[in-house]
Protein backbone atom coordinates (compact mmCIF):
# COMPACT_ATOMS: atom_id res chain seq x y z
CA UNK A 1 0.00 0.00 0.00
CA UNK A 2 2.01 3.58 -1.47
CA UNK A 3 1.13 6.45 1.43
CA UNK A 4 2.15 9.70 1.68
CA UNK A 5 5.27 9.09 4.01
CA UNK A 6 8.46 10.81 3.18
CA UNK A 7 10.60 8.43 0.74
CA UNK A 8 14.09 9.18 2.61
CA UNK A 9 13.27 6.67 5.39
CA UNK A 10 13.11 3.46 3.57
CA UNK A 11 16.18 1.78 4.95
CA UNK A 12 14.57 3.07 8.84
CA UNK A 13 11.66 1.61 8.24
CA UNK A 14 13.13 -1.25 6.81
CA UNK A 15 15.26 -2.17 9.90
CA UNK A 16 11.83 -1.44 12.55
CA UNK A 17 10.04 -3.78 9.96
CA UNK A 18 12.89 -6.56 10.02
CA UNK A 19 12.61 -6.19 14.35
CA UNK A 20 9.21 -6.04 14.63
CA UNK A 21 9.03 -9.31 12.77
CA UNK A 22 10.80 -11.13 14.91
CA UNK A 23 7.43 -10.57 17.32
CA UNK A 24 4.59 -12.26 15.93
CA UNK A 25 1.15 -11.21 16.36
CA UNK A 26 1.12 -14.11 18.90
CA UNK A 27 3.48 -12.80 20.91
CA UNK A 28 1.52 -8.97 21.17
CA UNK A 29 -1.62 -10.99 21.25
CA UNK A 30 -0.52 -12.74 24.55
CA UNK A 31 0.58 -9.71 26.21
CA UNK A 32 -2.42 -7.94 25.53
CA UNK A 33 -4.68 -10.72 26.84
CA UNK A 34 -2.40 -11.40 30.42
CA UNK A 35 -2.29 -7.65 30.90
CA UNK A 36 1.66 -7.81 31.28
CA UNK A 37 4.68 -5.85 29.56
CA UNK A 38 6.35 -7.05 26.16
CA UNK A 39 9.53 -6.54 28.14
CA UNK A 40 11.63 -8.82 25.46
CA UNK A 41 10.39 -6.37 22.79
CA UNK A 42 11.23 -3.04 24.71
CA UNK A 43 15.09 -4.80 25.36
CA UNK A 44 15.13 -5.50 21.38
CA UNK A 45 14.54 -1.55 20.67
CA UNK A 46 16.71 -0.46 23.31
CA UNK A 47 19.42 -2.75 22.24
CA UNK A 48 19.20 -1.70 18.63
CA UNK A 49 19.38 1.73 19.32
CA UNK A 50 15.92 2.99 18.57
CA UNK A 51 14.83 4.29 21.85
CA UNK A 52 17.48 6.29 22.62
CA UNK A 53 16.99 7.52 18.67
CA UNK A 54 16.60 11.35 20.03
CA UNK A 55 19.48 11.36 22.24
CA UNK A 56 22.68 12.98 20.46
CA UNK A 57 25.83 10.78 19.50
CA UNK A 58 28.06 12.53 22.33
CA UNK A 59 25.70 10.95 24.87
CA UNK A 60 25.98 7.50 23.01
CA UNK A 61 22.18 8.03 20.98
CA UNK A 62 21.54 8.60 17.22
CA UNK A 63 20.95 12.55 17.32
CA UNK A 64 18.13 12.09 15.51
CA UNK A 65 15.28 14.06 15.20
CA UNK A 66 11.26 13.41 16.75
CA UNK A 67 10.81 12.52 12.91
CA UNK A 68 12.55 9.73 13.15
CA UNK A 69 11.30 9.35 16.20
CA UNK A 70 7.66 9.15 15.35
CA UNK A 71 8.95 6.70 12.36
CA UNK A 72 9.90 4.61 15.07
CA UNK A 73 5.99 4.66 17.02
CA UNK A 74 4.05 4.35 13.99
CA UNK A 75 6.20 1.13 12.37
CA UNK A 76 5.63 -0.80 15.75
CA UNK A 77 1.95 0.19 16.05
CA UNK A 78 1.60 -0.63 12.09
CA UNK A 79 3.19 -4.33 13.20
CA UNK A 80 0.42 -5.18 15.41
CA UNK A 81 2.44 -4.01 18.57
CA UNK A 82 1.31 -0.97 20.78
CA UNK A 83 3.89 1.67 21.18
CA UNK A 84 2.13 2.89 24.14
CA UNK A 85 4.53 0.32 26.31
CA UNK A 86 7.50 2.46 25.48
CA UNK A 87 6.40 5.90 23.77
CA UNK A 88 7.43 7.57 27.17
CA UNK A 89 11.39 7.92 26.71
CA UNK A 90 10.81 9.83 23.37
CA UNK A 91 8.90 12.50 24.17
CA UNK A 92 10.36 12.64 28.19
CA UNK A 93 13.44 13.16 26.58
CA UNK A 94 13.18 16.72 24.76
CA UNK A 95 12.62 18.13 28.51
CA UNK A 96 16.04 16.58 29.95
CA UNK A 97 17.39 17.30 26.28
CA UNK A 98 16.09 21.27 26.12
CA UNK A 99 16.05 22.12 29.84
CA UNK A 100 18.13 19.78 31.93
CA UNK A 101 21.69 20.91 33.30
CA UNK A 102 24.75 19.73 31.66
CA UNK A 103 25.47 17.88 34.56
CA UNK A 104 22.21 16.17 34.63
CA UNK A 105 22.15 15.00 30.78
CA UNK A 106 25.75 13.68 31.92
CA UNK A 107 24.68 11.82 34.41
CA UNK A 108 21.43 10.07 32.66
CA UNK A 109 21.72 10.54 29.25
CA UNK A 110 24.30 7.83 28.85
CA UNK A 111 22.82 5.04 30.60
CA UNK A 112 19.55 6.15 29.27
CA UNK A 113 20.90 5.35 25.57
CA UNK A 114 22.14 1.87 26.68
CA UNK A 115 18.94 1.19 28.27
CA UNK A 116 20.63 0.71 31.92
CA UNK A 117 18.11 3.29 32.76
CA UNK A 118 14.63 4.01 31.31
CA UNK A 119 12.94 7.19 31.52
CA UNK A 120 9.29 6.19 30.32
CA UNK A 121 7.51 8.03 32.99
CA UNK A 122 6.03 11.78 32.95
CA UNK A 123 3.49 12.60 36.49
CA UNK A 124 1.63 15.73 35.33
CA UNK A 125 -1.97 14.47 35.53
CA UNK A 126 -3.99 14.95 38.55
CA UNK A 127 -6.99 13.42 39.82
CA UNK A 128 -9.42 16.82 40.77
CA UNK A 129 -7.72 18.91 37.86
CA UNK A 130 -7.41 16.57 35.09
CA UNK A 131 -6.01 18.52 32.06
CA UNK A 132 -6.22 22.16 33.73
CA UNK A 133 -2.60 21.70 34.65
CA UNK A 134 -2.14 25.12 36.13
CA UNK A 135 -4.35 24.32 38.94
CA UNK A 136 -2.47 21.32 40.01
CA UNK A 137 -2.24 20.49 43.85
CA UNK A 138 0.60 18.69 44.15
CA UNK A 139 3.14 20.78 45.86
CA UNK A 140 6.85 20.80 46.37
CA UNK A 141 8.69 22.78 49.28
CA UNK A 142 12.16 23.98 49.34
CA UNK A 143 13.76 22.99 52.82
CA UNK A 144 17.41 23.55 52.18
CA UNK A 145 19.09 21.25 49.50
CA UNK A 146 15.84 19.30 49.30
CA UNK A 147 12.34 19.54 48.06
CA UNK A 148 9.51 17.91 50.02
CA UNK A 149 6.56 16.82 47.97
CA UNK A 150 2.74 16.10 48.56
CA UNK A 151 0.03 15.78 46.70
CA UNK A 152 -1.41 13.21 43.96
CA UNK A 153 -1.09 12.27 40.07
CA UNK A 154 -3.37 9.63 38.23
CA UNK A 155 -3.11 8.01 34.81
CA UNK A 156 1.02 8.22 35.64
CA UNK A 157 2.01 4.91 33.07
CA UNK A 158 5.03 2.36 32.60
CA UNK A 159 6.11 3.41 36.38
CA UNK A 160 6.85 -0.91 37.18
CA UNK A 161 9.01 -0.17 33.66
CA UNK A 162 11.00 3.09 34.18
CA UNK A 163 14.15 4.37 36.39
CA UNK A 164 13.18 7.70 36.12
CA UNK A 165 10.10 9.62 35.90
CA UNK A 166 9.56 13.82 35.15
CA UNK A 167 7.53 15.71 38.16
CA UNK A 168 5.34 18.26 37.68
CA UNK A 169 4.46 19.90 41.14
CA UNK A 170 3.51 23.89 42.23
CA UNK A 171 6.56 25.81 44.01
CA UNK A 172 4.63 28.45 44.21
CA UNK A 173 1.16 28.97 45.23
CA UNK A 174 -1.29 30.21 42.60
CA UNK A 175 -1.91 33.21 44.86
CA UNK A 176 1.10 34.42 44.56
CA UNK A 177 1.79 34.54 40.67
CA UNK A 178 0.43 36.90 38.51
CA UNK A 179 -0.26 34.55 35.65
CA UNK A 180 -1.48 31.06 36.43
CA UNK A 181 1.32 29.06 34.57
CA UNK A 182 4.03 30.81 36.92
CA UNK A 183 5.09 28.71 39.78
CA UNK A 184 5.53 25.45 38.25
CA UNK A 185 8.84 23.32 38.84
CA UNK A 186 9.85 19.93 36.96
CA UNK A 187 11.77 17.16 38.96
CA UNK A 188 13.41 14.35 37.37
CA UNK A 189 13.14 11.61 40.21
CA UNK A 190 15.05 8.32 40.65
CA UNK A 191 11.96 6.09 41.20
CA UNK A 192 14.05 3.66 43.33
CA UNK A 193 14.83 6.69 45.65
CA UNK A 194 11.29 7.36 46.19
CA UNK A 195 8.68 4.58 46.14
CA UNK A 196 7.67 3.17 49.30
CA UNK A 197 9.88 6.15 50.93
CA UNK A 198 6.99 8.76 50.41
CA UNK A 199 5.37 7.75 47.07
CA UNK A 200 2.85 4.85 46.70
CA UNK A 201 2.18 3.68 43.82
CA UNK A 202 -1.58 2.39 42.86
CA UNK A 203 -2.01 0.31 39.55
CA UNK A 204 -5.30 1.12 37.49
CA UNK A 205 -6.73 -1.55 35.84
CA UNK A 206 -8.06 -0.61 32.48
CA UNK A 207 -9.93 -1.15 29.18
CA UNK A 208 -6.97 -2.03 27.33
CA UNK A 209 -4.19 -3.31 29.92
CA UNK A 210 -2.44 -0.40 29.25
CA UNK A 211 -0.09 -0.32 32.73
CA UNK A 212 -0.79 3.34 34.52
CA UNK A 213 -0.92 3.85 38.05
CA UNK A 214 -2.44 6.41 40.80
CA UNK A 215 0.84 8.12 42.73
CA UNK A 216 0.35 8.93 46.06
CA UNK A 217 3.02 11.68 47.58
CA UNK A 218 3.65 11.86 51.84
CA UNK A 219 6.26 14.05 52.68
CA UNK A 220 8.49 12.81 49.99
CA UNK A 221 11.93 14.50 50.10
CA UNK A 222 13.77 14.71 46.83
CA UNK A 223 17.25 16.04 46.44
CA UNK A 224 17.35 19.67 45.18
CA UNK A 225 19.62 19.39 42.26
CA UNK A 226 16.66 17.19 40.60
CA UNK A 227 15.33 20.25 39.43
CA UNK A 228 15.40 20.88 36.25
CA UNK A 229 16.34 24.41 34.45
CA UNK A 230 14.83 27.30 36.70
CA UNK A 231 12.56 27.35 39.96
CA UNK A 232 8.96 28.73 38.33
CA UNK A 233 9.50 27.87 34.61
CA UNK A 234 8.29 24.39 34.72
CA UNK A 235 4.95 25.21 32.59
CA UNK A 236 6.46 26.03 29.92
CA UNK A 237 9.20 23.59 29.64
CA UNK A 238 6.53 21.08 29.80
CA UNK A 239 4.74 22.07 26.95
CA UNK A 240 8.15 21.03 24.82
CA UNK A 241 7.31 17.68 26.23
CA UNK A 242 3.60 17.61 25.43
CA UNK A 243 4.03 18.70 21.83
CA UNK A 244 6.50 15.86 21.29
CA UNK A 245 4.14 13.69 23.38
CA UNK A 246 1.01 14.58 21.08
CA UNK A 247 3.33 14.20 17.60
CA UNK A 248 4.39 10.95 18.82
CA UNK A 249 0.58 9.94 19.38
CA UNK A 250 -0.37 11.28 15.69
CA UNK A 251 2.33 8.84 14.81
CA UNK A 252 1.07 5.96 16.59
CA UNK A 253 -2.84 6.50 15.17
CA UNK A 254 -1.50 6.62 11.84
CA UNK A 255 -0.10 3.16 12.59
CA UNK A 256 -2.61 1.70 13.58
CA UNK A 257 -4.60 2.98 10.90
CA UNK A 258 -2.75 1.26 8.34
CA UNK A 259 -2.66 -1.75 10.34
CA UNK A 260 -6.68 -1.60 9.85
CA UNK A 261 -6.72 -0.61 6.47
CA UNK A 262 -4.11 -3.38 6.01
CA UNK A 263 -5.64 -6.24 7.92
CA UNK A 264 -9.09 -5.17 6.20
CA UNK A 265 -8.73 -4.69 2.59
CA UNK A 266 -6.78 -8.40 2.75
CA UNK A 267 -9.75 -9.66 4.53
CA UNK A 268 -12.05 -8.27 2.21
CA UNK A 269 -10.79 -9.77 -1.18
CA UNK A 270 -10.41 -12.80 0.28
CA UNK A 271 -13.91 -14.03 2.58
CA UNK A 272 -16.27 -14.45 0.08
CA UNK A 273 -19.57 -14.41 0.76
CA UNK A 274 -23.03 -14.74 -2.06
CA UNK A 275 -20.17 -16.24 -4.06
CA UNK A 276 -18.46 -13.21 -4.71
CA UNK A 277 -15.67 -11.14 -2.55
CA UNK A 278 -17.36 -8.85 -0.21
CA UNK A 279 -14.45 -6.28 -1.63
CA UNK A 280 -16.41 -6.32 -4.16
CA UNK A 281 -19.16 -4.28 -2.67
CA UNK A 282 -19.01 -0.71 -2.25
CA UNK A 283 -20.39 -0.83 0.69
CA UNK A 284 -17.06 -2.19 2.36
CA UNK A 285 -15.38 -0.28 0.02
CA UNK A 286 -16.21 3.46 0.51
CA UNK A 287 -15.73 2.86 4.35
CA UNK A 288 -12.31 1.96 4.20
CA UNK A 289 -11.04 4.00 0.76
CA UNK A 290 -12.54 7.33 3.00
CA UNK A 291 -10.68 6.20 6.15
CA UNK A 292 -7.58 5.87 3.90
CA UNK A 293 -8.14 9.32 2.69
CA UNK A 294 -8.65 10.64 6.37
CA UNK A 295 -5.26 8.65 7.24
CA UNK A 296 -3.07 10.14 4.48
CA UNK A 297 -4.13 13.96 5.27
CA UNK A 298 -3.64 13.09 8.63
CA UNK A 299 -0.19 11.80 7.92
CA UNK A 300 1.21 15.35 6.24
CA UNK A 301 0.14 17.08 9.24
CA UNK A 302 1.85 14.61 11.11
CA UNK A 303 5.17 15.27 9.43
CA UNK A 304 4.90 18.86 9.01
CA UNK A 305 4.75 19.15 13.34
CA UNK A 306 7.92 16.95 12.85
CA UNK A 307 9.52 19.51 11.04
CA UNK A 308 8.46 22.50 12.94
CA UNK A 309 9.37 20.64 16.30
CA UNK A 310 12.77 19.77 14.73
CA UNK A 311 13.86 23.13 13.86
CA UNK A 312 12.64 24.18 17.17
CA UNK A 313 9.89 26.48 15.55
CA UNK A 314 6.76 26.67 17.18
CA UNK A 315 4.69 23.26 16.94
CA UNK A 316 1.73 23.92 19.04
CA UNK A 317 -0.84 24.57 16.73
CA UNK A 318 0.38 21.73 14.09
CA UNK A 319 1.03 18.82 17.25
CA UNK A 320 -2.34 19.31 18.29
CA UNK A 321 -4.27 18.89 15.27
CA UNK A 322 -1.94 15.87 13.42
CA UNK A 323 -2.99 14.29 17.14
CA UNK A 324 -6.56 15.58 16.74
CA UNK A 325 -6.57 14.12 12.93
CA UNK A 326 -4.64 11.55 13.43
CA UNK A 327 -6.93 9.73 16.19
CA UNK A 328 -9.85 10.47 14.57
CA UNK A 329 -8.40 8.61 11.16
CA UNK A 330 -7.38 5.46 13.16
CA UNK A 331 -10.75 5.14 14.90
CA UNK A 332 -12.57 5.74 11.15
CA UNK A 333 -10.26 2.79 10.34
CA UNK A 334 -10.87 0.99 13.52
CA UNK A 335 -14.31 0.83 12.67
CA UNK A 336 -14.09 0.16 8.97
CA UNK A 337 -12.27 -2.72 9.56
CA UNK A 338 -14.38 -4.10 12.21
CA UNK A 339 -17.87 -3.84 10.13
CA UNK A 340 -15.34 -5.18 7.48
CA UNK A 341 -14.62 -8.27 9.58
CA UNK A 342 -18.35 -9.08 11.11
CA UNK A 343 -18.24 -11.49 13.61
CA UNK A 344 -14.96 -12.38 13.16
CA UNK A 345 -13.56 -8.71 14.21
CA UNK A 346 -14.65 -9.41 17.79
CA UNK A 347 -12.53 -13.38 17.57
CA UNK A 348 -9.20 -12.68 19.75
CA UNK A 349 -7.21 -14.46 16.85
CA UNK A 350 -7.42 -11.65 14.23
CA UNK A 351 -5.96 -9.12 16.86
CA UNK A 352 -8.62 -6.47 15.73
CA UNK A 353 -10.64 -6.24 18.72
CA UNK A 354 -7.33 -5.34 20.52
CA UNK A 355 -6.28 -3.15 18.50
CA UNK A 356 -10.19 -1.69 17.93
CA UNK A 357 -9.72 -1.30 22.23
CA UNK A 358 -6.53 0.48 22.12
CA UNK A 359 -6.81 2.89 19.31
CA UNK A 360 -9.84 4.43 21.16
CA UNK A 361 -8.03 5.34 24.01
CA UNK A 362 -5.97 8.20 21.85
CA UNK A 363 -9.83 10.02 21.51
CA UNK A 364 -9.18 10.77 25.02
CA UNK A 365 -5.30 10.61 25.96
CA UNK A 366 -3.17 12.24 26.20
CA UNK A 367 -5.80 14.92 25.56
CA UNK A 368 -9.13 14.96 24.48
CA UNK A 369 -10.30 16.04 21.05
CA UNK A 370 -12.49 18.61 22.64
CA UNK A 371 -9.54 20.50 23.77
CA UNK A 372 -7.82 20.48 20.77
CA UNK A 373 -10.94 21.69 19.19
CA UNK A 374 -11.01 25.29 21.65
CA UNK A 375 -7.04 25.10 21.31
CA UNK A 376 -7.80 25.72 17.55
CA UNK A 377 -10.75 27.82 17.90
CA UNK A 378 -9.01 30.29 20.54
CA UNK A 379 -5.64 30.34 19.46
CA UNK A 380 -5.21 29.40 15.90
CA UNK A 381 -8.77 31.10 14.88
CA UNK A 382 -8.61 34.15 17.47
CA UNK A 383 -12.37 33.15 18.67
CA UNK A 384 -13.03 33.74 22.39
CA UNK A 385 -11.75 31.59 24.84
CA UNK A 386 -14.38 28.96 25.92
CA UNK A 387 -13.33 28.27 29.35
Amino acid sequence: MKTSAPQDHEDLRDALRALCAEFPPEYHRKHGADETYPEEFVTALTEAGWMAAMIPEEFGGSGLGLTEASIVMEEINRAGGNAGHCHGQMYNMGTLLRHGSDAQKAKYLPKIATGELRLQSMAVTEPTTGTDTTKLKTTAVRKGDKYVINGQKVWISRIQHSDLMILLARTTPLADVKRKSEGLSIFLVELDQVIGKGMEVKPIPNMVGHETNELFFDDLEIPADTLIGEEGKGFRYILDGLNAERTLIAAECIGDGYWFIDKATRYATEREVFGRPIGQNQGIQFPLAKAFAHLEAANLMRFEACRRFDAVQDAGAQANMAKMLAADASWEAANAAMQTFGGFGFAQEYDVERKFRETRLYQVAPISTNLILSYVAEHILGMPRSF
